[in-house]
């Protein structure tokens, strides 16, 4: 397919999204208030692009980004305003979690195929939902929502780019290196963080 030239939507919802995405990655809870300005402005560009598992995947970060905001300054267990620590998940969860977003991605894929004129919607749902639980696990901050972050974009790029959304397919290639820096900041951090822990207290 052919380059095409970005609309203005689509220049605003990826500059205000890439702000965002490069906040997280710093550990930053100003990427939240940015979350929900570029989850409008994306929202709408797929919703002109067909991508219905996207607009939904957007509605969802629109709401998550306000609970995240809260979860982050909030740490568990405390009624005043504290920075929430990286913690990291166990392989149980995680075990659940990916079982969980198969299971949407075909039902939700085949929905899509069936009833809509959704674009490639299996891939389509497979990043919906896979998105769904990175942002789960951002919000609690832990540090495993970075290599689903990084399988996101992965799946993201051909996505967008069979589209037509060239400039959003190239942004999400530069989000997958943005990933692996937030994998590394933030494993970084959480490694300083375990160094103030006792050992018997430790997970």
């Amino acid at each position: 397919m052919p380059f095409t030239l970005p609309s203005p939507l689509e220049l605003w919802a990826n500059g205000v999204t890439t702000l965002s995405i490069v906040l997280a990655a710093r550990n930053s809870v100003h990427t939240w208030w940015t979350g929900i300005v570029g989850g409008l402005l994306f929202g709408w560009m797929c919703w002109q692009s067909q991508l219905y598992a996207d607009v939904t995947l957007q509605a969802f970060f629109l709401v998550t980004s306000a609970l995240g905001w809260w979860q982050w300054l909030h740490r568990p267990g405390t009624a005043h305003v504290t920075l929430r620590p990286i913690t990291r998940t166990g392989w149980a969860p995680l075990t659940w979690m990916a079982l969980l977003a198969a299971v949407v991605t075909a039902g939700y894929g085949a929905l899509l195929h069936h009833h809509t004129q959704a674009f490639m919607p299996y891939l389509d749902a497979a990043v919906m939902s896979l998105s769904v639980v990175a942002q789960c696990l951002l919000m609690q901050r832990r540090l495993e929502t970075w290599p689903v972050w990084l399988l996101v974009n992965s799946l993201s790029v051909p996505l967008f780019w069979q589209r037509g959304l060239h400039l959003t397919a190239c942004l999400y290639a530069l989000y997958w290196l943005n990933a692996w820096h937030g994998w590394w900041h933030w494993h970084r951090q959480w490694r300083a963080g375990l160094a103030d822990v006792p050992k018997e207290a430790r997970p």
